[in-house]
């Protein structure tokens, strides 16, 4: 899954509005109209897929690829949305580089400060979704890249967290 893609599938389980989408990329610190928004959370074409298969995309300008840093800059104002910007304590500056991390794990980490879940709650969610992930798992997944026991996350991970959020939130 790229970061368009997962995008669309968090804004559908979280059922975030376009306008919350603006406010949500402006507290990241990305400007983009509802229009560009938009272009984001259009399903960009698969390397795979011949020329003549796309036919849900006209021309190239109507998506916007979403990089890895317009994606973490939304995760980030998804959290600064969610909870408010936190104020950097005496003596700590403030911290707003852009990592290399996976994208998956990434948004594990981050929706998961967003919305206060516990790792109880993470590992509900997947079970809502029908999989079973193990404390050990989740914990291997929510760790710095370098750690020893760092594990990436596979997409299919993160697609069974989106499922279970929007089978926990969209009720």
């Amino acid at each position: 899954m790229d970061n368009n893609d997962l995008l669309i599938r968090l804004r559908y389980a979280l059922d975030i509005k376009n306008r919350d989408m603006v406010e949500i990329f402006k507290l990241g610190g990305i400007e983009l109209s509802k229009d560009e928004v938009l272009k984001v959370l259009t399903k960009t074409p698969d390397s795979e897929e011949e020329e003549e298969d796309r036919i849900w995309i006209d021309r190239e300008e109507d998506y916007i690829k979403a990089e890895d840093a317009l994606f973490e800059s939304f995760l980030n104002g998804f959290i600064v949305f969610k909870r408010g910007r936190q104020e950097p304590k005496p003596g700590q500056t403030e911290v707003s580089a852009v990592t290399n991390e996976r994208s998956n794990n990434l948004l594990l980490k981050k929706v998961k400060i967003a919305l206060q879940l516990t790792s109880e709650d993470m590992l509900e969610i997947w079970d809502l979704a029908g999989v079973t992930v193990t404390k050990g798992e989740l914990g291997a997944l929510l760790r710095k890249v370098g750690h020893k026991n760092y594990k990436e996350c596979g997409d299919r991970y993160a697609r069974n967290f989106l499922k279970g959020l929007a089978i926990r939130f969209r009720k």
